[in-house]
């Protein structure tokens, strides 16, 4: 049986870890500069609050409302994310980690409980260790265990576990679960899907698989078989390099000056970079984003592929060039209000195809990475960066209500007073 065990509104409850005082209440978090509400309790749900609405339409109507509301905090969510995957590796030796707030376990040797009660025993676990409530749901497929997840936290007797091991129970929710809510099925393929008259998870699953592998691909085969409790999908216990890492941030006040925008693009190649080092591979090209803002009358949007001399992951290497470009990018009298930086063609960095006649990146070049690494790892991000990024960062992104990083910044630490 795979089990799915998907944290409730994850940043909003995070939120509420260390605020006792806000759990059952209203609360929303926002996206990076405060602009739109990326996360909702189930309170603030309750009161209309419509996912990624402008925090600066409602705001007056939040705090009348006494809606709590928090910026983006991910030091604190990342924190308490792998806080959860730590407890859930209690529970079983194969898992796969699957976003943040979600994590795929494979139960194959329960003794003397019920899967029920196991799940129950789960979800204790994680709230007794985090105090994040979670749903869990238990299903012979992944898939299964999708829509079983989805009835733990939907359906109130459920209680906050599902168990879909019967055929009997698994007909009965996919009777009830839209084809647009199936993992794996976009809108684009549920529209599809509609000119064929399949409306429901259980209309597909009645479907003819190679009729449908035809008129889309293998993937939505597979969704099939997994719906009807044949598993196709196992465990991606080792996660998959990604092919290509972007690093793009928006300003906290738009710029027309170079200096600040080369600061934050230095700063989001470092980031890159970070993020391509801890994947062990190595990028052959960069792509430099910048945009002005959409409301001004001389809006301008670019972005231009750079070829690097040799594959590499040397942050002053991938900074310097994406500097270059970006000054021959930029235009006067444009106020610009996001950068970004892609890094692309990427190949592990243990299988290079070495070149007898053009330069490589040098040892003392990964052992000088490797130094910067291990230096903000165990001191804190920041501790050692370019000179490149700048000091007093004025570009930084917005959080006028960010919390405390409770668990990862020793001067935020909470007190606690008898």
């Amino acid at each position: 049986m795979f089990c799915l065990v998907d944290c409730n509104s994850f940043y909003a409850s995070c939120e509420q870890v260390f605020r006792p005082d806000l759990r059952g209440k209203p609360v929303v978090v926002l996206s990076n500069n405060d602009c739109f509400i990326v996360a909702r309790s189930a309170q603030a749900k309750a009161l209309g609050i419509g996912d990624l609405q402008t925090v600066f339409d409602i705001k007056s109507w939040l705090h009348k409302n006494r809606v709590a509301i928090f910026s983006s905090n991910y030091p604190l969510y990342g924190d308490l994310s792998n806080r959860v995957m730590e407890t859930l590796r209690l529970f079983s030796a194969h898992i796969e980690i699957y976003s943040i707030d979600e994590m795929f376990l494979f139960l194959d040797n329960i003794k003397n409980a019920s899967l029920n009660d196991y799940g129950r025993t789960i979800k204790n676990t994680v709230y007794r260790h985090t105090a994040l409530p979670v749903g869990v749901g238990i299903a012979p497929t992944k898939t299964l265990a999708k829509l079983a997840s989805r009835a733990a936290k939907d359906i109130k007797k459920c209680r906050g576990v599902c168990v879909l091991d019967t055929a009997k129970k698994w007909d009965w929710m996919k009777k009830r679960t839209p084809v647009n809510k199936i993992w794996g099925i976009s809108s684009r393929f549920a529209r599809r899907l509609a000119d064929l008259n399949i409306y429901t998870a259980l209309e597909l699953a009645s479907a003819d698989p190679k009729y449908i592998r035809r008129h889309f691909n293998v993937c939505v085969e597979r969704i099939i078989e997994e719906l009807n409790g044949h598993p196709c999908l196992s465990l991606e216990e080792v996660p998959n390099p990604r092919k290509q890492i972007y690093c793009t941030r928006s300003f906290a006040k738009k710029t027309s000056q170079l200096q600040p925008i080369l600061d934050a693009v230095s700063l989001y190649a470092a980031r890159a970079c970070e993020k391509l080092r801890s994947q062990e591979s190595l990028a052959a090209s960069v792509q430099v984003l910048l945009y002005s803002s959409t409301y001004q009358s001389n809006y301008y949007n670019s972005s231009k592929v750079v070829q690097l001399p040799w594959p590499s992951d040397d942050t002053r290497l991938i900074s310097q060039i994406a500097r270059q470009t970006i000054q021959k990018m930029i235009r006067p009298n444009v106020f610009y209000m996001k950068a970004g930086i892609g890094l692309l063609e990427l190949s592990p960095k243990q299988h290079q195809q070495l070149d007898l006649f053009h330069p490589q990146q040098s040892h003392k070049t990964d052992q000088l990475m490797a130094v910067m690494d291990k230096i903000n790892h165990y001191y804190g991000k920041n501790s050692i960066y370019l000179a490149a990024e700048g000091v007093h960062k004025k570009w930084a992104m917005r959080q006028a209500y960010r919390s405390p990083a409770y668990t990862s910044c020793w001067r935020e630490i909470p007190e606690i007073k008898c």
